[in-house]
């Protein structure tokens, strides 16, 4: 990987998924289909790789198991395969994090790029008008913050590589991906040109809405050091992202969240 992560932990391509080394917890992995994504592809008939992606949720230091619990975070990776997906990169379907029982608040999501390069794409709703539509670009050591009930998909920007990454989450995670499917996908779909690069084409569904791309903020506001790792922080001060699961903290700082 291109970024040390805080932990010991390694993606790996054959099978796809991820080795813990010692003092690493870790689950097995749960594939992402081409066929369970489909419906929200620009082109739903397209060929790609299969799994497109694996996922590892809850994965950390064991001696920090306590204290994930007691915080009630989770600390997810993920891991891409090289590849396209008929003219589309390499992506998630996008989702909405449903309302968690411990806030209730939809939750945010804190991403970190471990290697490949990366799209996090976001809008805000996924209603018939989606509101504000971003792009951020990040590479590895970047981070990304997707706020409260936002509907968003993590693309990889590298057509030729895999993309690997690391978020933390509410450990009461879930997805909730009903208008997402409805709208088949969301409001702007990235697509790849005969140059290799990834432009974007809007999704009819929806009404008309802008797309601003940009690169990652520094987020300050949350206390976060560039350039350090997400779970090396969380390690020094574990209540630096209690904003995760007690959103409800940082309200006056989502109106109008650039993020």
């Amino acid at each position: 990987m291109n970024f040390y992560p805080g932990f010991d932990i390694h993606p790996t391509a054959d099978p796809m998924g991820f080795t813990y080394g010692p003092g690493v917890f870790g689950p097995e992995v749960d594939n992402r289909t081409l066929e369970s994504i489909r419906k929200s592809l620009h082109n739903p008939d397209c060929h790609g790789p299969d799994p497109v992606y694996a996922i590892a949720m809850d994965v950390g230091k064991s001696e920090h198991l306590p204290m994930l619990a007691q915080c009630h975070l989770l600390y997810g990776a993920v891991t891409y395969a090289a590849g396209r997906l008929g003219d589309e990169p390499v992506r998630s379907q996008g989702h909405i994090h449903r309302i968690s029982p411990y806030s209730g608040w939809s939750t945010p999501e804190v991403y970190e790029i471990w290697s490949g390069k990366a799209i996090i794409y976001m809008q805000e709703t996924a209603s018939d008008q989606p509101g504000r539509c971003f792009a951020i670009f990040a590479e590895p050591g970047d981070v990304v913050i997707v706020p409260p009930g936002w509907a968003h998909a993590t693309i990889s920007a590298g057509p030729d590589q895999p993309l690997t990454f690391g978020a933390w989450c509410d450990r009461e995670y879930g997805f909730e991906y009903e208008d997402v499917r409805r709208h088949k996908g969301l409001a702007w779909f990235p697509i790849i040109n005969a140059k290799g690069e990834t432009g974007w084409s809007k999704n009819p569904n929806y009404l008309d809405c802008e797309l601003t791309l940009k690169a990652p903020e520094r987020y300050s506001q949350f206390g976060i050091e560039p350039g350090k790792a997400i779970y090396s922080q969380f390690e020094e001060d574990p209540e630096r992202f209690l904003f995760v699961t007690q959103p409800q903290i940082m309200a006056t700082i989502w109106k109008e969240f650039i993020p």
